[in-house]
């Protein structure tokens, strides 16, 4: 699990490519590795993967074809930036909310607002997942957690703060580029109880 505050972007230094998969090597952040163990759990742009080392100051993880099918991680080159987050334990500060790493689709930036020092992007979404999106509600950018703004028919607005901004890699997005998409799975778990029991309740 993870909390969705993101600890600072990696560089893809290299991508190998293998029969079924795809091994990826990023450079870490300083102190990122730190007690970092060989199977460890870490966000990538939002995806839960592997570790295959530990203590070193590069990261290493497989990543199969299902992954990459569903996630943006197939758009990947060398010198990308993504988004770095260690699993969270029983110490760790809840800032963001709870984030599994499961990616439910990726969206395209339709439009971004620049604004004086912070920036506001529409997000495209597929229309099967509209009653779990509402504004106010959470969602994950890139393993970034953000609050939803206002709700149009196939598409939403995020407001990205200066924090958000120097931190993360969504500074460096554009019209047209793809995001993975966590929707909040309390959400996702709230909505489809009342659909069940509104259904049930039919057919008393």
């Amino acid at each position: 699990m993870f909390s969705g505050i993101v600890k600072g972007t990696g560089e893809v230094n290299k991508i190998s490519k293998k029969e079924d998969s795809i091994l990826i090597e990023i450079s870490a952040p300083k102190g990122f590795n730190n007690n970092l163990r060989k199977g460890a759990s870490v966000s990538v742009d939002g995806v839960c993967l592997t570790s295959l080392d530990k203590g070193f100051n590069k990261l290493r993880f497989d990543v199969i074809e299902e992954t990459l099918s569903r996630t943006n991680l197939k758009n990947l080159n060398k010198g990308s930036l993504v988004n770095l987050e260690r699993s969270i334990n029983s110490l760790t500060e809840i800032g963001g909310h709870l984030m599994s790493g499961h990616i439910h689709f990726t969206g395209k930036i339709k439009k971004i607002i620049n604004k004086t020092n912070t920036k506001d992007m529409i997000v495209s979404f597929p229309k099967k997942f509209n009653e779990y999106i509402f504004e106010k509600g959470y969602i994950g950018i890139n393993g970034c957690s953000l609050t939803i703004g206002k709700v149009n028919k196939d598409s939403f607005y995020i407001h990205l703060i200066p924090e958000t901004l120097s931190v993360t890699n969504l500074i460096s997005l554009i019209e047209g580029s793809s995001v993975n998409v966590e929707i909040d799975q309390n959400t996702i778990s709230i909505v489809e109880t009342v659909k069940r029991t509104l259904t049930a309740q039919k057919s008393w």
